[in-house]
């Protein structure tokens, strides 16, 4: 063999051995890349674990603080608070009645003719409209212009149906899903705002008062009957088809938890007892918190970065809200440190709440072999062309992580509440009926969620007590159930009708 030829040989030997280390070393790179992945995986599921003994620590924190923030105001993360309905509807209401139901980002106006314990609700229509996002921050005035301005064109179209008897007032029940010092049934002053609002200028304020003003700016005549709270409304939705409701739980875009307590049990009530001997507490549970709760680095970044740190932590790891954003900080996090979605990180994964969570539950749900659901969701939402099979799992997983930690910490608040009122064993070898009436997007459309929802508080409360206990979705209970209690207390009720229902 001539030199040039042994030369040549060497020369491609030379080649073949730096493509093969090439090779070897961006496989080597890609390992260890997919590792660092696999470790981010690992340590937030540790992280986020709830194994059932701490479900039962945090159910007990749950009741400790119930107690606490039923004897003083200011004295638990728990605001707990009185909301001034002491008879939850009964079925006997009649009439036509009117509710707005302002919830999170969209809003509802609906009118309800009542036909009594024979026909119930015999027609309802509704119409539903989104908050701008500059209104969710501006000026009060700005926003209750808009919902007034939406619930008078919503009043135009009244049909035959909906007869007003002459000399006769329109009457709504007013459902403001935020936190409200009641001072009647129907006042109460703002407290804070929660799910992204921030309006400076109605806090302090009496909500129904801004409503009212708004009203008289353009000539609406209505007077607001009750104001509520989502989660009583969906309280008294439920009881009013169902007698066995004593827990109404929201889980939407936020999350919140109202019940009825026994009111000698209330040590900060200093009014009469009501005859009822009952009264509904509102506990606004989306601010509880406790050493107990799983908390991971993406947790304590959301808080810190959002609009009230340190408050809403329950709402921040268990609600609609924030479920998808959990999922983009992890997300961000394997693109950051082990190139997830290869070398560059893709532009829109930095963008905050990009990922939505019915977008998140649409992943979860896929069932298809190469799961294309989560790859078309990659590309339309984050804009990530391709994605391996692998990549997709990765992300399904991390979608069970969040999900059911939620899920199972909403059924520990569930659990803790029925410890509270003495529903969560057997008295003298009986068990009474206990229903938890459901409401909200999270709740009804991540079938996922609510699933594991439910199989926790069985694990929790055992075969025998699961069986007395019941979890229904109340739908439309917060808005219907604003009308009900306006109808219960319609100023145009006969003396004896009102202290019966009031």
């Amino acid at each position: 063999m001539g030199k040039v030829a042994v030369a040549t040989t060497v020369v491609c030997s030379v080649a073949v051995c730096a493509a093969a280390a090439l090779i070897v070393r961006r496989r080597m790179q890609s390992s260890g890349k997919w590792a660092r992945v696999i470790e981010i995986l690992k340590a937030f599921e540790e992280d986020c674990a709830t194994p059932v003994a701490k479900l039962r620590q945090v159910a007990d924190a749950m009741t400790v603080e119930m107690h606490a923030g039923l004897a003083s105001e200011g004295g638990s993360k728990l605001k707990m608070l009185i909301s001034y309905v002491d008879n939850l509807p009964s079925g006997d209401e009649t009439g036509f009645f009117y509710a707005l139901d302002l919830g999170g980002t969209n809003f509802r106006v609906m009118r309800v003719l009542l036909g009594g314990k024979q026909d119930r609700v015999v027609k309802r229509e509704f119409k539903e409209e989104s908050i701008p996002p500059h209104l969710m921050t501006g000026k009060s005035d700005e926003l209750f212009d808009f919902i007034v301005e939406v619930l008078a064109k919503f009043v135009a179209t009244e049909g035959e149906d909906f007869h007003l008897p002459p000399g006769r007032q329109r009457e709504l029940g007013f459902t403001f899903s935020f936190p409200v010092k009641q001072t009647s049934l129907s006042s109460g002053t703002l407290i804070n705002w929660t799910k992204g609002f921030s309006i400076d200028d109605t806090v302090g304020e009496d909500v129904v008062g801004e409503l009212v003003k708004a009203m008289e700016r353009v000539g609406l005549d209505m007077r607001v009957a009750a104001l509520v709270n989502d989660t009583i409304g969906t309280l008294a939705g439920g009881r009013y088809t169902n007698p066995d409701v004593v827990v109404a739980v929201i889980l939407g875009t936020g999350t919140n938890a109202a019940y009825v307590e026994r009111a000698h049990a209330i040590p900060k009530w200093h009014g009469l007892l009501p005859k009822s001997g009952e009264m509904v507490i509102n506990m606004e549970w989306g601010n509880f918190r406790s050493s107990h709760l799983p908390l991971t680095e993406y947790d304590h970044s959301l808080d810190s970065e959002s609009l009230n740190p340190g408050e809403q932590i329950l709402e921040k790891i268990i609600s609609g809200m924030y479920l998808g954003e959990i999922l983009r900080r992890v997300l961000l996090k394997m693109a950051e440190e082990a190139a997830f979605f290869g070398d560059v990180v893709p532009p829109k994964l930095r963008i905050p709440f990009i990922i939505r969570t019915p977008n998140m539950s649409a992943m979860h749900s896929d069932t298809s072999p190469d799961l294309k659901v989560v790859g078309s969701k990659l590309k339309d939402i984050l804009e990530v062309p391709t994605s391996s099979l692998k990549m997709r799992k990765v992300v399904i997983s991390l979608c069970n992580i969040i999900a059911s930690r939620g899920a199972r910490l909403s059924a520990a608040g569930i659990y803790g509440i029925l410890k509270k009122i003495g529903r969560d064993a057997a008295k003298d070898g009986e068990t009474q009926k206990s229903v938890i009436a459901m409401d909200g997007g999270l709740f009804e459309h991540y079938t996922q969620f609510s699933e594991t929802m439910k199989s926790s508080l069985k694990e929790l409360l055992g075969d025998e007590v699961s069986e007395s206990v019941e979890v229904i979705l109340s739908n439309d209970g917060s808005g219907v159930g604003a009308a009900l209690l306006a109808a219960s207390h319609s100023q145009y009720l006969e003396p004896e009708e009102v202290s019966e229902t009031s």
